[in-house]
């Protein structure tokens, strides 16, 4: 994505699938116009050819998938023609079988105007519900403050870019302050959740002088946000974290979720955290969560991952040992590393069955570890 390190891949018209409201294969574009001059060739050559003519009558329904009315109209007078024109010897179909002909290519000029009409107003909803998901998520920038990001996202359901997971950096008078969680489920349902928290985070990371207060925060927020909703279950994982200037360390704070990965070159390790019941919980007697400090080194990075990243199953319902593939792809680019992860994990068969994300965090100012491990400049 150019100089934004995020993706949200099923966004992609591509990646939907044809059936899904992407544009049709190549072949199915074809497939009506080679019918015709297939037929119409066979039957000027031969006129043993004529048992194909009933082919011609399926050119105007398969056009409807691909082409406009006027497209479709114009193969379905070339269906009529050849049916009709003496040379190509299926001048003799009766009077019924012609005007089923001509009634089956007007009709499917007819529904031709109706999809198109229908697509035009799908793709202009779809266009509006993207950019208002994107507004939830924007994509990261390369830098905030003094540390890189470099973000992955994708949703479980199909059809949406923001689900369950959400994530944001933001500098601030503390520092910069990162957020990753999941909130209970996914899907459109979970994204007026995943809107609250984000907008608590937002400004809890500008007055809050802590991460516990910060923590605090969303919990309050949850906590209102299900008693509004009367959803006494309602509840969110989440990793804060926090890089205060002038600091060679990151304090960590867990509620609930996975602990960072500490990325070093040829190593990855999870971080020792503080465990913390999950944001939203509200049991009475439970110590608030405890912030962990961190030593960081120069080329030391965090990846932050969901639980559809840790808790993917192989064919023997092994999980992905996220730790051990870090080790392996630790001279990656840290741009490239979340989607180098979702890489490994397709092609090594694991099943994703929640949202996936991942975000990877570079502090300091100085060349980017993977890029300095590989021998690529950087930028």
């Amino acid at each position: 994505m150019g100089s934004v390190r995020g993706r949200w891949p099923r966004g992609n018209r591509k990646e939907r699938g044809w059936l899904r409201g992407a544009p049709p294969p190549w072949w199915v574009r074809v497939l009506p116009v080679l019918l015709l001059a297939a037929v119409g060739s066979a039957t000027l050559i031969t006129p043993h050819a004529r048992d194909l003519g009933f082919l011609l009558g399926a050119i105007p329904p398969l056009a409807v998938l691909s082409y406009g009315p006027l497209t479709t109209g114009v193969l379905g007078v070339g269906v009529v023609a050849v049916l009709t024109v003496p040379a190509t010897h299926l001048d003799r179909p009766g009077d019924t079988d012609l005007l089923t002909v001509v009634f089956v290519a007007a009709l499917s000029v007819f529904v031709s105007y109706v999809r198109s009409r229908r697509d035009a107003q799908l793709d202009t909803e779809r266009a509006i519900g993207e950019a208002v998901q994107r507004a939830v998520l924007p994509p990261l920038p390369e830098r905030v403050g003094r540390v890189g990001c470099a973000a992955y996202y994708r949703a479980a359901q199909d059809g949406t870019l923001v689900g369950g997971d959400f994530f944001d950096v933001r500098a601030g008078p503390h520092g910069v302050r990162a957020v990753l969680g999941d909130v209970q489920g996914h899907g459109l349902r979970a994204v007026a959740t995943v809107v609250s928290l984000l907008g608590a985070f937002r400004e809890a990371a500008l007055d809050q002088p802590d991460l516990e207060s910060v923590a605090a925060r969303l919990d309050r927020r949850l906590a209102v946000d299900s008693a509004d909703a009367g959803h006494t279950e309602l509840f969110a994982t989440a990793l804060l974290l926090e890089f205060a200037d002038g600091t060679a360390a990151v304090r960590v704070v867990a509620c609930g979720h996975p602990a960072p990965v500490l990325v070093r070159p040829g190593a990855a390790r999870e971080v020792t955290v503080a465990p913390a019941p999950p944001l939203g919980i509200g049991l009475v007697g439970v110590d608030p969560p405890k912030e962990v400090a961190v030593p960081l080194h120069p080329g030391d990075r965090l990846f932050l991952a969901s639980d559809g990243v840790w808790e993917a199953r192989d064919v023997a319902g092994t999980f992905y040992p996220l730790p051990e593939r870090l080790t392996a792809l630790a001279g990656t680019p840290s741009a490239e590393l979340p989607g180098a992860v979702w890489e490994d994990l397709v092609r090594r068969h694991y099943d994703v069955r929640d949202d996936a994300t991942m975000l990877v965090l570079t502090p300091g100012a100085g060349e980017d570890p993977g890029r300095a491990e590989s021998g690529v400049e950087g930028g």
